[in-house]
């Protein structure tokens, strides 16, 4: 994978926590993710993926700790935090009764995109995305797949600095994925933005990521490469490493049923 990695961090996180009463959903956890890097967050459903990009995202307040975000720390500069990043969430927050342009024309005014360069960026999003021929449609008459790249040219429309991406191709079947994944590699090499994303698809993480954080119980166990990971647990395959770092594979009764077949399909694979 061709790296647009550079020495500045755009993301910069210090014991970052966040408790609901007694239960510690993300536990002092840091990092740093470098600007134009992809970076992963690999762990099961309930480890802390989402709590943490919501914190990252100004949509929770942490309990402790401290983010820094393009510079700007978001407790006290919401505003330029907001402008550097777009994201994609894991449900559905597009208005199925609106037609895709109209999504992306709200949006545009939503974030300030100056009218004079609104129209063509929503077409140059829209045809990046195939979706241009769909624009007049309604959203509602979408597939999940068209939705999400609908989404992501959402996300994309303000020329943010991050992309940030919560279980961005979950529930998709495995063409629609690829076809995802290859639109914001793209993005990645031309614009040199940072891709901040979480998973549980173990291959996803390892084929697309340049640095992995592997979560679990709102704490990072370990941070690397691949490469690194593997060499730090004496493992041959990212998810050997998984299990020799937490104990168990990704939890199935976190996982929805086609994933819970890739699962044992992978397993009964090692047989």
């Amino acid at each position: 994978m061709v790296s647009n990695v550079k020495d500045t961090n755009i993301i910069s996180i210090s014991g970052l926590t966040k408790r609901f009463k007694n239960f510690a959903a993300v536990d002092n956890i840091s990092f740093d993710v470098k600007k134009g890097e992809i970076f992963a967050f690999l762990g099961p459903n309930g480890a802390g993926k989402s709590t943490t990009i919501k914190m990252l995202t100004t949509l929770l307040e942490p309990t402790s700790g401290s983010v820094t975000i393009n510079g700007h720390d978001p407790k006290n500069n919401k505003d330029a935090v907001r402008k550097s990043f777009g994201i994609v969430f894991q449900d559905p927050s597009l208005d199925i009764d609106m037609t895709a342009l109209e999504n992306l024309q709200y949006h545009a005014v939503l974030f300030k995109v100056p009218a004079d360069i609104r129209k063509k960026r929503i077409e140059e999003l829209l045809r990046f995305v195939e979706l241009w021929d769909r624009k007049n449609d309604m959203v509602k008459t979408f597939s999940g797949g068209m939705k999400r790249r609908l989404e992501m040219a959402r996300g994309l429309l303000h020329h943010p600095k991050i992309i940030f991406l919560d279980e961005p191709t979950l529930g998709l079947d495995p063409q629609t994925r690829n076809h995802i994944w290859n639109y914001l590699l793209e993005i990645n090499q031309k614009e040199g933005m940072t891709i901040f994303f979480s998973t549980h698809y173990m291959e996803e993480a390892e084929k697309v990521a340049q640095r992995i954080a592997i979560i679990d119980h709102g704490r990072i166990v370990a941070i690397g490469s691949t490469a690194e990971l593997e060499e730090k647990t004496k493992t041959a395959t990212l998810e050997e490493a998984y299990i020799a770092l937490t104990g168990s594979v990704i939890r199935e009764e976190q996982v929805n049923g086609s994933d819970r077949m890739r699962l044992m399909g992978r397993m009964m694979g090692r047989n």
